[in-house]
């Protein structure tokens, strides 16, 4: 749940992927830290609830 989520002091993001592509920290940091980081896909769902929807 996102709205949890964005409510957290702190985020640490495992990815990229599951399994032999993942378990590696892709994004860390406040949940406004994370969604700026185009690499975690964390941070892409994140991101409109900080800056609003995608245009």
């Amino acid at each position: 749940n996102m709205e949890v989520i964005k409510c957290a002091d702190q985020i640490i993001d495992l990815g990229p992927e599951g399994g032999d592509l993942g378990g590696k920290i892709v994004a860390s940091g406040t949940p406004e830290e994370v969604s700026n980081n185009t690499k975690s896909y964390t941070g892409q769902i994140l991101r409109p609830l900080f800056h609003g929807k995608k245009q």
